[in-house]
């Protein structure tokens, strides 16, 4: 299956390659961005590296989908987007994202997140997409209860992250809310 490309009125999403691995560690290698993120910063590029090649493994195993997230106009390289936890047969993901913070408050978050559901809804077939973050990741929270997800529950001790655990909130979203959000 090729790799699917999605493009929204300013963004370009297409498959993460090890040419992105400079523009993605310097993301990744961001505190301010792996805070929240389930994971310690990135110290050395050749990790960002073992990352998108793990992104192509889970890919060709059908098990996620990962998406460079780029300015249209430029080509610019702002993060990622992708489909965690994909099981196509049982109809669900988990969908997860990071930005460089040049680009927070400019909605490109919110932008490739509306691509990525409608593809996971509409191409991909899926029911249930959920979202696993940081209680205190106030933002990340209001942009997916925003896009129409619903507060499941909290998760005790959930996330493993700078040497101790954290609980997480888990969020939803259904097919037909989905639906129900573009009318």
């Amino acid at each position: 299956m090729e790799f699917p490309v999605l493009e929204t009125e300013r963004l370009i999403l297409n498959k993460i390659e090890e040419k992105d691995a400079a523009q993605f560690f310097d993301v990744m290698s961001r505190d301010t961005v792996t805070v929240y993120y389930g994971m310690d910063s990135l110290t050395y590029q050749e990790e960002a590296v073992e990352m998108i090649r793990s992104f192509e493994a889970v890919w060709s195993a059908k098990r996620g989908i990962r998406w460079a997230i780029r300015l249209k106009e430029t080509d610019g390289f702002i993060g990622t987007i992708g489909l965690n936890n994909l099981n196509v047969k049982a109809k669900k993901a988990e969908v997860g994202y990071e930005l460089h913070p040049d680009f927070w408050h400019q909605y490109y978050t919110q932008e490739a997140n509306r691509a990525v559901l409608t593809y996971a809804f509409s191409e991909l077939g899926l029911y249930r997409m959920g979202a696993v973050t940081f209680p205190e990741n106030i933002s990340s929270n209001r942009l997916l209860e925003k896009l129409g997800f619903t507060l499941e529950g909290r998760l005790r001790g959930y996330l493993h992250q700078r040497n101790q655990s954290h609980d997480a909130y888990v969020f939803s979203l259904l097919k037909p809310e989905w639906q129900k959000n573009l009318m």
